[in-house]
This record gives C-alpha cells, structure tokens and sequence, in this order.
C-alpha cells in the first residue's frame, strides 16, 4: 500500500525519489515540516494522503497534504494528533477550521496546509482536482 501519491510538476515528471521497501518514493525536496506531518498521518493510519506541491503556483502555502480519516471520530483524531505535532514542533498557533464536526478540518501551518476529510466529503469537494496540472478547464482555454 502506498503511504502517499505525489502530484506531477508542471513538466508532468513525477517527483520522487528512490524507493525504500514497499513504500512510494516522496517527492524530492520535502521541508522537515512536511515530513513530520506524512509521518504521523502514516502512523494514525490516515488514508489516500495526497502531497501538492505549490510551490510557484500560489503565494498562499509551499504544500497541501490532504487526506481522509474513516469517521468524523477518525478525522478529529487525525487532526489533534497533527495539532500536538505542531506544538512540539514549536509553530504554536495553527489556524484550525472544520474541528467541531469533523467532516472537513483545515489546518493552516503557514508553510502547509492539511485537509483531513471523512471520504464522502472529500469525494463531494474533490479539492485535489483543483490543483491537479492536467485539468479539463486549463486545456479549453489553449484550444
């Protein structure tokens, strides 16, 4: 089972790195930030994570991880356990959305930002669509 699926650089090579075991390459270059919060997600058993690369593509964050947890109980796990990680890592206060009903929780690290989804939301919302480099709607304009 794959830990995590990288999006594809606009040049359309995938960034990745040597394999290690049965786990997908990550994608070159990750912060330790981005690294810690995989890791954990990994060790909370989030599913269908998901790394964006947003570098020079948005001035708003470098990455969005986005993943989803089996159960609004799961999601609210997810992202407690990602709120501890931030404290220890000393980024203090993290803007948090979406925590009281846990269907769709946003936390905003500055440098990343999670999205942590129960899969019925994160089906409906399809956020990773959006940033996806081979998108329908970027095509029709170059037509």
């Amino acid at each position: 089972m794959d830990p995590i699926e990288s999006v594809h650089s606009d040049d359309g090579q995938a960034e990745g790195g040597p394999s290690t075991g049965d786990q997908a390459p990550l994608p070159v270059g990750l912060t330790d930030l981005e690294r810690a919060i995989i890791a954990k997600l990994d060790d909370d058993k989030a599913q269908d994570m998901v790394l964006i690369d947003l570098r020079g593509k948005s001035p708003m964050s470098d990455a969005m991880i986005v993943a989803s947890g089996r159960s609004h109980r799961h999601v609210g796990a997810l992202a407690d356990h990602l709120l501890r990680l931030f404290k220890d890592m000393g980024l203090g206060k993290v803007k948090v959305e979406g925590l009281p009903h846990c269907d769709w929780v946003l936390l905003d690290a500055g440098d990343v930002i999670v999205h942590l989804f129960r899969p019925e939301v994160r089906t409906f919302y399809n956020i990773e669509k959006i940033w996806a480099i081979d998108s329908a709607h970027r095509g029709a304009g170059a037509a």
